[in-house]
This record gives structure tokens, C-alpha cells and sequence, in this order.
């Protein structure tokens, strides 16, 4: 059916056409968009962790030049809560079998507010600074509570109760267990081996490049909102601000601009978003809100916070016989949307990575904290399951004195064993792992370390190598749709649900649809981030993007064309039987008579052209409901490090991936450098660090969190080896999330690499300058 995409089909390093706006600022974002006759929203933000409100005095405020409203909670009392979509997948129970504790998280904080950046007022204005002024002038009486930032304190008798004032006895949202513990105990007990080691998966700020924004209309005439803000979903948005407001979906139209970078941390609803609408309502005037920096690390979710405890029981011959864990996991303040899962089944569910383990056992507390409450951050949960495996698995090859890439050898999942099911009951439809190991190892000259291991040792430096290899699981079983519109000069526009923050949208669904409906690149425009125009669709998330909303575009070319193949045969006189469509044409099988694609939309807009009963116009919608993929890969990194100051260099970084057929090589190889520099980013700079007594965000800037730059990284090699998936039609695996995922292992365990001649076993992340050189100082010290 499909024929030539003229060169820039699936496959086909094409450049992304989006950029050709986006890298001369002609992008638009949501600081770019105002309406006519604005408001400015501005968000009063408590300054304690821990607090009871006793009084808000906003009467000076309001009285300043320019404010219209000032809204405290007690105003906005009819707007619900912002739900965890946790709720609806999964009954949480808490150790004692009593219901999960989720606190309610009201768009404004009520009678306390639970962390720095919980919202307390919300004051609208005609201009931002004047919004700002009369927050300013608000006066706020706290009585100050005692805090808890520190994950595992939140987990120990007698901490102070948080949320003691609503009932809980204790700050455990819920328990989580996987597995069978009798058959866990069993396995330790008869191992020959034993590795373990506890660790920190610390919490990570997002730090998109574009801030959150949000722009609220209200129609009187109508009765309907329209909601104009940065989200990688408008029908989530549109289901909770509906849920929220009391009001049907109908009436409320959502859309997203061009959107500045996510990674997950977009996904969610946030209070400012109902905010808008209602202020809006009340005002009869559009209500713009838009973040600065500093507000977004106070108020975006973030990432991660896990504290694990791990074990690995092995053989005598290094077989890997279980692996168990226990976490303490903090939500923070409140629930966020998948944020609770995450740290729970997120990341427990690829514990046995790519490896035979027979025996999997994992038990996590989710605790509540006085932090930003935690939900997705590229990876959401892939991450921590890796590290730890593969932490793991280089402790058992070193206690058994095994080269670390010869032990995994022996416990790769073989692809004769495809599929394959786990003992967490994951089923890996296909992959090749060992060949994505032996590729990794050949393209990183692994046997050759040696020679530069010394060469490092003779210019006074201590030189490591580590890998890592990774399987995630992305995201599956929601629905994606499509729209696809053939016009009668040929041009096509398709619709997708899915929104792109930077993944190239524009350019991958186009290459798909050229591909399929074998037609130039140049004549598919992609249209995205409309309810209206779109009214159903799932958005981006876990990687999906490609397979589900690809899915999505190949089911709705499948439609184009057989209602095209109708009308060409009622304007050809042919049976729809005859019809062969191939390369934009439809043909009569064995003859030269036939139409294009775009004369058969053009006779599509009459309806004496067309077959009886058939509907004008060339327009399909589709949808595609695609189940997880497993991409998967092998990372190996080299490392320098500088004894007398802790400096580490990444020296040299090699991946092989398998993400299935590959639409775009040159984009995926983007969202592997890009994921790897977060991975980075996580293994030897970025840490959220909070004040243990007050709660205050110590690292609330990037002039004390450390992100990775371009220069703390190597050229990166990458291969790809293609194992197609069996479970969409157009055998992808999502590519966005692996380099995050298979990163922090491999560096981390480079890092101890080099730091084992000089007695280091352990070191947290990130691992920076400070705390390498500390580690060495006290290594040292213990050999003396």
C-alpha cells in the first residue's frame, strides 16, 4: 500500500522542520501569548515548610494601584482538590491494611501550608508587578510547626505527625510489597554469595528551559473556559480543571503553544491552572499567570527521592539467584498525580533488569514530607531500578573476583528466550541483549582499558571504567488518536494527541505519515495541542510518543485509504477490489488508468462523486491503544579522576540501544545525548537539598544546584541495533527516557572503578569533587 516518502520516510535522518522557527525565536511559548484586556495572576507563596496560617490581613493589598481581586482559600472554597490519577489505577493500603493517607491538596492553601512554595493567595492585577507589589503587602500571621525534609526521619517512631491535624497518626502514605517473601528468604538463605549496599537516589529539580504558564478565559455566553497553558497532555488538563470546577469536559477547550522542555514534570495539573479559570469568571477578563525560576523550584514537581536498601543473592558460579530491596520513598507534601506509583511500583517493577532472576521480593514506605510534592522525571522510576541492579551486579563481580561485563554474560536474558517473562510478570516481547553488551564492549575498546588505566596512573591520575546494561519499560495502555485530513490540492494535515516539548513532533509523525501514505514529506503538516480541534487523545509521557501516536497516524492512514480506494473505484468504475494504492495513486490492478490521492480529495467535497452513503470530505479519525515497549541497551563510560582535588572527567562514553525500527536516527540520537546528560547530571552534579530544621530550599537556584554543561561531557558514540517490537505495527520502542536510565549505573560504577585502588567501596551520588575527595581522605586514613 505505502510507497516512497520521497527520501524522508521512516528511517531517514531527516532535519526536524520545527527548528527552522524554534532556534530563531520564532517559537510560541507562553510568555509570548497575551490576550486582549489581561489580568496578571501572581501566586503568594508561603516562606515556611511547616505552618499554621492564624490570619491573613490582604485589606492594604487589595487597595494598591492596579489589583483587581485577591484570593486567599477560603475563596475559592468550590474548587475541589487536585486529584491523584494513583486513585483510579490501584487500591493503596497502608501497612495496617487502613487506606492510603493522601492529604488533600487545595489550590490555595487553607488553614496550613505544608511546604516553602505551597500557594497562600493568589492576587490578580493589571500587571505583573503590580500583582507582585500588593502580594508583598499581604500580611501573613505563621505560627511555625516543626519540619520534616529528611526522608528516612519522616519513616521513624515518634517524628513529629505532619498532618496530625487531619487524623494521621504518622507520615506513612501507604506500603507497597511485590513478590513472595517466604521464597525470598529461602533463596538468601541457601546463596553461596551475598551483596549489598544502601543508597540514595536523591531528588532532582526538572529545570525545563521554558517555566510553567497558564492563560484562563471565560465565555459568559457560552458557559465555556478556555485554558491556554505549557502541558504534555490537554485532556488530562481538561479532565481534572472539569473535575475540579465542577463543570462537564465540554465545557472546558484547553491548548498548548509550543512547549520549552518538560520531562515529565509538565504532565501533571498544577493549582495555578484552576486558578486562571476562576479568576477569569469572576473577573469577565483573561487571567494570565507565568513562572519565574525562582518560583518554578519552589512549586514544579521534582524528581526522585528514594532511599534503598538492596541485596543480591548469587551462586557459587556468579548466577544471580534474587535481588530484594526495601525503600523509603517521600510524595512530599501532597500526592501528585503518578508521583505516589512511582517510587512504588515504578521502581521496583525492572528490579531483575535484563538479567535471569528468578526471585524477586521488594517491599517500599511511601512517607510524606515537607517538599515539593514528587511525580515524574525522565525515567520515573526506570532509573532507581536500574542503578540499583547494576550497583549490584559490579559488588557480586567484584566479590567473586569476575571481570563486571563476564558476569553479566552469564545472566543475560538470551533472545531465544523471547518472550520473555520476569518474576515481577513483565513480558519482554523481544530484544538482543547479549549483542547490545558485546557491541557496547567492542566500540569501547574495553579491552584496551587496561593500557589507559596506566597511562592515566603515571600522569597522577585514577582512571575507572563502568557499564551499565539497561531495560525500561515505557509507557502503555492508554489510547492515542488521530486526525488526518487529505485537502483537494493534495496538502494533508494530521492531528495527533500527543504535544512535543522538544522531541520533534513535527518531523517524526510526518516522516510516518509520508511513509505510509507514500507521499512527499513536504505536503504533511502536524497539527497538535487542541481539544477542540482534536477532542480526544492521550499526550506525551513514558517514552509513548512514537508508537502510540505513530500507532495512532498508521490507523488513520489504514482508513484514509480505504475510503479513498471506495471513491476511486466509484470515479473509476472499478470494483474497490481492483484498486491497488501505492505512492499517492490510486491504480486499477494491471491497467495505466488511475487518480492521485488529491484528485480523490477533490472529488471527496462533492457529493455526486461519491460511492452512496458516503460521507464528504477525506477526514479520518483513528486510534491506537498500544501496550508498554521495552528498549533497552548497553552504556560504557571512562572516567578520570584527580586524587588531590576530586575533580572527575568524563573522558570517554559509549551506548548501544535497541529502540526497535528507529523513525528518525538523528532525532533519537539527540534524545539519548540529551538523556544521558540528565543521567549525568544525577550521577555527579544535581542535589536538592533542603534545610533540615526550617524547610528552606538550600539549593533554590542555579547558583547552588549544579546543572551539567557541555563542556562535563564527551563525544558520546552510539549505535543502535534493531530488534524490532512485536507489539505496534510499526515495531518501535521508546527512545526518549534510555539515556537517563541506563546513565547513572554505568558512571557511577566507573567512578568506584577508579576509586578501588585507593580502598573506596561506596560513594553517594551526585558524586561531587567534595565527597570524592572526602572518600579518599578517609579511605586513606582507615589504610594507615
Amino acid at each position: 500500500m505505502s510507497g516512497s516518502g520521497v527520501g524522508q520516510g521512516m528511517g531517514q535522518s531527516v532535519r526536524r522542520r520545527e527548528d527552522d522557527r524554534l532556534i530563531v525565536g520564532r517559537g510560541r511559548y507562553m510568555d509570548d501569548i497575551n490576550r486582549p484586556n489581561q489580568l496578571h495572576g501572581y501566586v503568594l507563596r508561603s516562606p515556611h515548610a511547616n505552618a499554621r496560617i492564624a490570619s491573613i490581613d490582604s485589606a492594604a493589598a487589595k487597595a494598591m494601584p492596579g489589583v483587581h481581586a485577591i484570593y486567599l482559600g477560603n475563596d475559592v472554597a468550590e474548587v475541589k482538590p487536585l486529584p491523584c490519577m494513583v486513585d483510579n489505577m490501584v487500591k493503596l493500603v497502608r501497612r495496617d491494611g487502613s487506606p492510603r493517607f493522601f492529604p488533600p491538596h487545595h489550590v490555595i492553601a487553607r488553614s496550613h501550608a505544608r511546604h516553602v512554595g505551597d500557594p497562600v493567595a493568589f492576587v490578580v492585577a493589571v500587571t505583573r508587578n503590580q500583582a507582585r507589589d500588593a502580594a508583598e503587602a499581604i500580611v501573613v500571621d505563621y505560627e511555625v510547626l516543626p519540619t520534616i525534609t529528611d526522608t528516612e526521619s519522616a519513616a521513624k517512631p515518634g517524628a513529629h505527625v505532619i498532618y496530625g491535624d487531619q487524623g494521621a497518626s504518622d507520615n506513612f502514605a501507604f506500603f507497597f510489597t511485590m513478590g513472595d517473601k517466604a521464597k525470598s528468604d529461602e533463596v538468601f538463605a541457601k546463596a553461596a554469595h551475598v551483596v549489598e549496599f544502601k543508597h540514595v537516589n536523591q531528588r532532582l529539580i526538572c529545570a525545563s528551559m521554558e517555566p510553567r504558564g497558564s492563560i484562563g478565559e471565560y465565555d459568559a455566553a457560552s458557559g465555556r473556559y478556555t485554558l491556554t497553558t505549557n502541558t504534555q497532555s490537554v485532556y488530562r488538563n481538561r479532565a481534572v480543571c472539569a473535575g475540579m470546577l465542577g463543570v462537564p469536559e465540554s465545557q472546558i477547550h484547553v491548548i498548548a503553544p509550543d512547549i520549552g522542555g518538560s520531562f515529565g514534570m509538565k504532565g501533571m495539573p498544577y493549582p495555578e491552572q484552576a486558578l486562571v479559570l476562576v479568576a477569569a469568571k469572576r473577573l469577565g477578563r483573561p487571567v494570565k499567570w507565568y513562572s519565574d525560576r525562582s518560583e518554578a523550584f519552589l512549586s514544579d514537581t521534582q524528581g526522585r527521592d528514594l532511599v534503598t536498601s538492596a541485596k543480591l543473592a548469587v551462586d557459587r558460579d556468579g548466577r544471580f539467584l534474587g535481588v530484594r530491596v526495601y525503600s523509603v520513598g517521600s510524595i512530599g507534601a501532597y500526592a501528585s498525580n503518578f508521583g505516589p506509583m512511582i517510587l512504588a511500583a515504578g521502581s521496583t517493577r525492572l528490579l531483575p533488569g535484563c538479567y535471569t532472576v528468578p526471585s524477586v521480593f521488594a517491599e517500599a514506605d511511601i512517607v510524606i514530607t515537607n517538599k515539593v510534592f514528587t511525580d515524574a522525571y525522565r525515567g520515573a522510576g526506570r532509573p532507581e531500578a536500574s542503578y540499583v541492579i547494576e550497583r549490584l551486579v559490579d559488588l557480586a563481580a567484584r566479590k567473586l573476583a569476575i571481570d563486571p561485563a563476564e558476569i553479566r554474560r552469564r545472566n543475560l536474558i538470551q533472545p531465544a528466550q523471547m518472550p520473555f517473562t520476569g518474576a515481577t510478570g513483565l513480558v519482554f516481547d523481544s530484544g538482543d541483549f547479549p549483542k547490545n553488551l558485546e557491541d557496547a564492549l567492542r566500540l569501547a575498546d574495553w579491552n584496551g582499558f587496561s593500557a589507559r588505566r596506566w597511562a592515566a596512573k603515571a600522569r597522577g591520575k585514577l582512571r575507572g571504567i563502568g557499564l551499565s546494561v539497561y531495560v525500561e519499560q515505557t509507557a502503555g495502555g492508554g489510547a492515542e488518536s488521530s486526525r488526518i485530513e487529505v485537502r483537494p490540492d493534495g496538502a494533508i494535515d494530521v492531528m495527533v494527541g500527543a504535544l512535543a516539548q522538544g522531541q520533534g513532533h513535527e518531523t517524526t509523525f510526518a516522516q510516518v505519515a509520508a511513509e505510509k501514505l507514500g507521499v512527499a514529506y513536504d505536503r504533511i503538516t502536524i497539527l497538535q495541542g487542541d481539544s477542540d480541534k482534536l477532542p480526544t487523545g492521550g499526550g506525551t509521557g513514558g517514552s509513548k510518543s512514537g508508537y502510540s501516536a505513530g500507532g495512532a497516524v498508521h490507523e488513520g492512514v489504514q482508513k484514509i485509504v480505504k475510503k479513498g480506494t471506495a471513491i476511486a473505484a466509484h470515479l473509476l468504475e472499478a470494483a474497490d477490489a481492483d484498486i491497488e494504492y501505492r505512492a499517492g495513486r490510486f491504480t486499477i490492478a494491471g491497467t495505466d488508468r488511475s487518480v492521485t490521492l488529491a484528485e480523490v480529495a477533490k472529488a471527496a467535497q462533492d457529493p455526486n462523486k461519491l460511492p452512496p452513503g458516503t460521507t464528504p470530505g477525506l477526514t479520518e479519525d483513528a486510534s491506537f491503544t498500544p501496550p508498554a515497549t521495552f528498549p533497552n541497551g548497553c552504556h560504557v563510560v571512562e572516567v578520570e579522576i584527580d586524587p588531590d582535588t576530586g575533580v572527575i572527567k568524563l573522558d570517554r562514553y559509549t551506548v548501544v540501544d535497541d529502540f526497535g525500527h528507529v523513525i528518525n536516527p538523528m532525532i533519537v540520537h539527540g534524545q539519548v545525548h540529551g538523556g544521558i546528560a540528565q543521567g549525568v547530571g544525577q550521577a555527579l552534579y544535581e542535589d536538592t537539598i533542603y534545610d533540615a530544621e526550617s524547610g528552606q530550599l538550600l539549593t533554590g537556584s542555579f547558583m547552588d544546584y549544579t546543572m551539567p554543561r557541555a563542556d562535563h561531557l564527551p563525544s558520546i558514540t552510539i549505535e543502535t541495533n534493531v530488534v524490532p517490537c512485536k507489539t505496534n505495527p510499526l515495531g518501535i520502542k521508546g527512545a526518549g527516557e534510555s539515556g537517563t536510565t541506563g546513565a547513572t549505573g554505568a558512571v557511577i560504577n566507573a567512578v568506584l572503578d577508579a576509586l578501588a585502588p585507593v580502598g573506596v567501596t561506596h560513594i553517594e551520588m551526585p558524586a561531587t569533587p567534595q565527597r570524592v575527595w572526602q572518600a579518599i581522605q578517609a579511605a586513606r586514613k582507615t589504610a594507615a
